[in-house]
C-alpha cells in the first residue's frame, strides 16, 4: 500500500470545538442547520452548505457548491483553518463505551483505489458519487476523511502507543454523539518513514465506511491526472484522506430493518409462513436482541419472537451465503415480504443499531411500521473475506461506530 505524509489543514487548538462536524452523510439538511445554529465556524457551512440558503433549496444546485467553496476561502482566510508548514502523519482516537480505538490520518493513492488494492465490499451509487466529487472539485480538498481498516500491525501498534502517551493536540468529547475524540500529530521523521514502509509491506487496505467519498476522491484525482500534460505521479491530487484503523480494533454493530406492511398477509400467516424456513420462538413484550449468528428477531403487534434458521437454508461456506442480512433478505424480505431491491423499495427502511431496538419497537408501535427485523452484526472477518474474494455485500450490512468527526483536519489537493 503506498501512503504519504500531508500538511494537513486544521482548526487552531482553541476553536476545534466550534468547527468540528458530524459526517455530511448522516444527517439531512433540517438536522445539520439546527446544530450549527448561529456557529459561523461551524465546518457544516462547507459540508452541507445548503443552510445557508432558504429552507428546500436543492442542495446540488450549482450555487450549493460554489458557497462551500467560498465558505472553504472564508475559514482560510480568518484562521478559522490554518495549514500545518510539514507534512506529517495524525493519530485520532475515538473513545465509546469505554473502549477507544487509534487510527491514523494518512493520505491513500488514488493508484491503489483503481487498482483494487483498497478493497471495497459494497456498491456505489453514480448520484452519490458525483455529489461529492462537485464537493472535492469545487473546494481542491478532501474536506472529510474515509474510514479503513488495515491488518493489525504490532510495530504500527507501538509507534502509535509512544505519541498517545504526550498530551494531545485536540481532545473533546461531542455533544451530539457522547463520545471522546483525541488527535495527536507525528512529526518524527523516522516515526514517519517508518510508518510509510510498514503501509507498504501491506497487501491491502479496506473501506470500513465511506465508500462514496473513496469513489469520489479517486475518481477525481484520476480526472486532474488526464488534465495535468505534465503529470509524473507524485502530484497531491493523485492521494486522498483516509484514516486508517487496525482491523482487531474495530466494531460492527448491527444494522436493522422496518417493513411498512405485511405484503397482504395476516400476522398469523406471515408467521405461519416463517417456520417453513426458521423456528420461530414467541419471546413476548420483553426486547429480545439476537446473540449469535443466524439467530435473528422479528417484533410485530406488541411481541417479539425468536427466529433460528433451519439447516440447509443457508451456506457457511459462502462468503456471501453466510451472511444473516442474505438469509433474511431471501428468506423474509423477497419471499414472503415481496421486496426485492432494498435499495429502491420505498416499503422498507434502515436503523442503524446504535439507535437500539426500542428504536424498531418505537417505529412498529406508532403504526409508521408492521414489523421490525433485528439481525446479529457482520464481523470484521466477515468484511475482509468478502473484499478479499471480490464480492459485494447486500445494502444496508454494516454500521461502524463511532463515526469520524469532520473539521479534525483536512487535505489539499494542491
Amino acid at each position: 500500500m503506498k501512503i504519504k505524509p500531508f500538511k494537513g489543514i486544521r482548526p487552531p487548538k482553541n476553536l476545534v470545538e466550534q468547527i468540528q462536524s458530524r459526517p455530511y452523510d448522516v444527517l439531512n439538511s433540517g438536522e445539520a442547520r439546527a446544530e450549527a445554529g448561529n456557529n459561523e465556524k461551524s465546518l457544516y457551512h462547507i459540508i452541507k452548505p445548503e443552510i445557508g440558503f432558504p429552507e428546500g433549496t436543492d442542495e446540488h444546485e450549482p450555487a450549493v457548491y460554489e458557497k462551500a467553496a467560498e465558505n472553504f476561502r472564508k475559514f482560510k482566510e480568518k484562521g478559522w483553518l490554518v495549514q500545518d508548514e510539514k507534512e506529517q502523519y495524525y493519530v485520532y482516537a475515538q473513545t465509546m463505551n469505554g473502549k477507544t480505538q487509534y487510527g491514523l490520518v494518512v493520505c491513500a493513492c488514488v493508484n491503489d483505489y483503481m487498482t483494487g488494492k483498497i478493497k471495497k465490499h459494497e456498491l456505489t451509487r453514480k448520484d452519490k458519487e458525483e455529489d461529492r466529487m462537485k464537493h472535492v472539485r469545487v473546494n481542491n480538498a478532501n474536506i472529510e476523511p474515509v474510514f479503513f481498516a488495515y491488518p493489525d500491525n504490532s510495530e504500527i501498534d507501538e509507534i502509535v502507543a509512544g505519541y498517545t502517551t504526550n498530551a494531545p493536540e485536540y481532545d473533546f468529547t461531542a455533544k451530539s454523539d457522547g463520545f471522546r475524540h483525541t488527535f495527536w500529530i507525528i512529526r518524527d521523521d523516522r516515526d514517519i518513514r517508518r510508518i510509510t514502509e510498514l503501509f507498504a509491506a501491506m497487501p491491502a487496505m479496506y473501506i470500513a465506511d465511506g465508500h462514496h467519498r473513496s469513489a469520489a476522491a479517486a475518481l477525481v484525482g484520476a480526472e486532474k491526472a488526464g488534465q495535468n500534460a505534465t503529470h509524473c505521479g507524485d502530484e497531491e491530487y493523485n492521494y486522498f484522506m483516509a484514516v486508517c484503523f487496525p482491523a482487531n480494533q474495530l466494531t460492527i454493530i448491527d444494522y436493522n430493518r422496518v417493513v411498512k406492511d405485511l405484503n397482504g398477509l395476516t400476522d398469523e400467516t406471515f408467521l405461519q409462513q416463517l417456520t417453513e424456513d426458521f423456528e420461530v420462538e414467541k419471546k413476548g413484550k420483553e426486547v429480545f436482541k439476537p446473540t449469535k449468528l443466524h439467530e435473528f428477531s422479528i417484533y410485530l403487534n406488541g411481541n417479539w419472537y425468536a427466529l433460528t434458521a433451519k439447516p440447509g437454508t443457508y451456506n457457511d461456506n459462502d462468503p456471501i451465503g453466510v451472511l444473516d442480512v442474505t438469509i433474511s433478505s431471501r428468506l423474509i424480505l423477497d419471499r414472503i415480504l415481496g421486496i426485492k431491491d432494498l435499495r429502491t423499495d420505498k416499503r422498507i427502511d434502515f436503523v442503524g443499531g446504535i439507535r437500539g431496538l426500542e428504536e424498531l419497537k418505537k417505529r412498529v408501535d406508532s403504526g409508521e411500521m408492521k414489523v421490525a427485523l433485528a439481525l446479529y452484526p457482520v464481523s470484521m472477518e466477515q468484511l475482509i473475506n468478502i473484499a478479499d474474494t471480490g464480492n459485494i455485500m447486500p445494502p444496508k450490512t454494516t454500521w461502524f461506530e463511532p463515526k469520524l468527526r469532520s473539521g479534525l483536519v483536512i487535505h489539499s489537493l494542491d
